[in-house]
């Protein structure tokens, strides 16, 4: 099609299930630079990736006149348009020599080698032998535009190349396009949520709105025009913070005003934009110092301070799939939240800031929590309903469920009151144990169990109310901050080969039966052992509901007579439910289901009085279960294990439950035992990997034990013997 617009997109739809996303955009991309800004949840990706062939779409994609509609992406990316994805996408292990000349081999022959690329950016030519995981952002922003250019594309598609990165690393990026633009014959459809980064690159742009092109126009005439921006996508200016790219922010002043450019005519600075309130974190408030310690504010020889960008250390880099999601109430704790993420850009790593407010106010946050909502079942309706109590549990639900779609979560941090820390953690709880968590809050000094659960959250007292920055706040939240970060950057690696994890419960009462099984499995497998109060049996199936367990061995499944009697170490009605979930090789038995526990014997219930009881020490006291509670319990037991669909083996030791049901021991009840196991023969269901296996011994006694293993090793052979050196 000669002479007409190199690209032609006309009518583009894309649909997921029953959600129109995007919507009869239209546009076109000639020898220049396009744009296309807006908020997150717009279709700005999705318009991207239809243009590409990542995903289908409806309407018309022409390049030089041809349709590129229905091709598949690697046709698509022949016929002439370069991709760079988002979060740049470089192979941790593979050299940034390896990454081009991988991409020069398959490309289309042209006049881009991997000899231009070094010239066009001789930064990656000096980090040619290093991996992809040791690159900075910005280098990885290069080494993916390179890449895309080894296919001498006539046009570079670029989805939010500067998401993620430090304001200083943005900047260079923004140059580093500027650059491929003036000194390529390559355009550049430009997908961007900094609208800084947009006005500065790009010729053209395009406001996205809810899957539709709602405006578009110079990008001289929208960096111009401040109130529009604010109408536009509810962003503002931040020159004043920020400065003038590549000079102070007293020269971005000067460059604004008339006498700067000589004549009226002001000389045009480059902006750098972000949301409204999205603020630069304030200097950090100065401690008091010890003695002899040199003022933070001043350089070694009494001369200016330097800039606190260049006096930060970089603790690492983190790779391009693990991003710090900083979340918690903007609306209310939006400055700390803020400070925050500032704090952990500065050290390199990429951020998310997500909004959980239920007030509907406009959110700064990179995610508002609008499109949080959405998560919810039942939509956004559900979660902002005016009334506090019925938001917050809607806007818990939605969280958890965001929290579930995202792929390139690497550590979450939040900050805030009671409230704040109850929503914020209780998304945390529903993360896999090892992915970093970190929650600032006013009760991190009393009681955390109800925040921490099961997982592994880590909570720092705020020691001052989060309410503003202070001296104090600032140094908590930093310090929080560098702590995310590190983790984040550096991840804790496990053996090559560890052996398979298997979860045991164990009780006072069962302590000889589980310590004989992990003698006879040590070797071969890693025995994690979980005390039976509630909380271990809560912990074990978490691990289990994050793939950290290979199998369960559930000796002890006391837990449940506190569940079905009222004692206090109940883990919920929901024990055994990670095991049908998981699908995970499962050996449970009977062990403690002949007590009931409680504290000390003056915390006894009144009901209990008269009951067979046994001061176990002097804050535990044990209450022996009755025939009748037994049925119940038994019930329970086969319920949950008729719904496993995984192998499952169940022992019942006719002996007894406990040391202390044994001959001449004092809950020894043949009466109450026989209950049990009459029930849970009674109503399960065995099939071909579900069998009952009743045997006549005592839990403790050592053929208990070794049928146990037995068992287990007939649901899961054991795994080849490792040598050490």
């Amino acid at each position: 099609m000669e002479g007409g617009a190199l690209l032609e997109v006309s009518g583009l739809d894309v649909y997921y299930g029953q959600a129109h996303a995007v919507q009869g955009v239209t546009f076109t991309v000639d020898r220049n630079v396009l744009a296309i800004v807006g908020k997150n949840g717009m279709g700005k990706t999705s318009v991207c990736n239809a243009i590409t062939g990542l995903i289908p779409a409806r309407g018309s994609v022409r390049l030089n006149g041809r349709e590129l509609l229905g091709r598949p992406p690697h046709s698509i990316t022949h016929a002439g348009i370069g991709y760079v994805p988002q979060g740049r996408r470089v192979w941790p292990s593979l050299t940034v020599d390896e990454h081009l000349r991988l991409s020069a081999r398959t490309a289309n022959r042209g006049d881009w080698t991997v000899d231009r690329i070094y010239q066009l950016f001789p930064r990656l030519a000096e980090r040619k032998d290093n991996g992809g995981a040791q690159l900075s952002g910005g280098e990885q922003q290069m080494l993916a535009i390179g890449r895309a250019l080894l296919f001498n594309p006539r046009l570079l598609v670029m989805d939010e190349p500067t998401e993620g990165l430090a304001p200083v690393i943005v900047e260079h990026v923004a140059s580093m396009l500027k650059t491929v633009s003036r000194e390529t014959d390559v355009s550049i459809l430009l997908i961007e949520q900094n609208l800084g980064v947009a006005i500065d690159v790009a010729d053209t742009v395009a406001v996205m709105t809810n899957g539709r092109i709602s405006r578009m126009l110079p990008a001289s005439e929208l960096a111009a025009d401040r109130e529009l921006q604010q109408r536009l996508l509810g962003v503002r200016s931040s020159i004043e913070e920020e400065g003038y790219a590549g000079g102070s922010a007293e020269g971005a002043h000067a460059a604004a005003r008339p006498e700067a450019g000589g004549g009226d005519a002001p000389r045009q600075p480059v902006w750098v934009v972000r949301r409204a309130h999205q603020d630069e974190d304030p200097p950090l408030p100065r401690m008091p110092r010890q003695a002899g310690e040199a003022d933070a504010g001043a350089s070694p020889a009494g001369g200016a301070a330097a800039p606190r960008a260049a006096r930060m250390r970089p603790i690492g880099s983190a790779s391009a799939d693990r991003t710090a999601y900083v979340v918690g109430t903007f609306d209310t704790k939006g400055p700390e939240l803020q400070y925050l993420r500032n704090c952990i850009e500065k050290l390199g790593i990429r951020v998310t800031t997500v909004d959980l407010a239920t007030s509907g106010a406009m959110s700064p946050a990179g995610i508002s929590a609008r499109e949080v909502a959405r998560f919810h079942p039942k939509g956004e309706a559900a979660v902002f309903t005016k009334d506090r109590g019925s938001s917050v549990a809607g806007m818990t639900e939605a969280f958890r469920r965001f929290l579930a779609s995202r792929r390139d979560l690497g550590g979450i941090i939040s900050a805030g009151g009671s409230g704040g820390t109850a929503l914020a953690t209780a998304g945390m709880r529903s993360i896999p144990v090892g992915i970093p968590k970190v929650m600032v809050s006013t009760v991190a000094s009393g009681d955390v169990a109800p925040y921490v659960g099961e997982s592994d959250i880590c909570m720092m007292y705020s020691i001052t109310d989060v309410s503003g920055l202070n001296r104090i706040s600032a140094q908590v939240l930093g310090n929080a901050a560098h702590a995310l970060a590190g983790m984040i950057a550096n991840p804790v690696r496990l053996a090559d080969e560890p052996k398979p994890a298997i979860g045991l419960t164990m009780f006072g009462v069962t302590t000889t039966c589980v310590q004989a099984v992990t003698r006879a499995l040590s070797s071969g497998y890693d025995c994690l052992v979980f005390h039976a109060t509630g909380t271990g049996g809560r912990s074990m199936e978490m691990l289990a509901d994050s793939g950290l367990l290979d199998g369960i061995i559930d000796i002890t499944t006391t837990e449940i007579a506190d569940l079905i009697v009222g004692g206090v170490f109940s883990a919920g009605d929901t024990r055994m439910d990670a095991v049908i979930r998981s699908r995970l090789p499962y050996v449970g038995s009977c062990g403690a289901l002949d007590m009931a526990n409680f504290h000390a014997m003056a915390t006894l219930p009144a009901r209990f009085r008269g009951r067979n009881v046994y001061q176990h020490n002097e804050n535990v006291t044990l209450v022996r279960t009755l025939p009748e509670e037994n049925i119940a319990i038994g019930e329970f037991i086969a319920g949950k294990l008729n719904q496993m669909e995984g192998p499952v083996r169940f022992l019942i030791p006719e002996g007894g439950v406990s040391a202390i049901d044994a001959p001449g021991q004092p809950f020894h009840d043949p009466a109450a035992d026989r209950a049990l196991f009459s029930t849970i023969e009674k109503h399960f269901k065995p099939g071909p990997q579900r069998k009952l296996i009743r045997l006549p011994y005592n839990i403790n006694d050592p053929a208990f034990a070794d049928a146990l293993v037995l068992a287990f090793h007939e649901i899961r052979p054991p795994a080849r013997p490792s040598y050490q050196r």
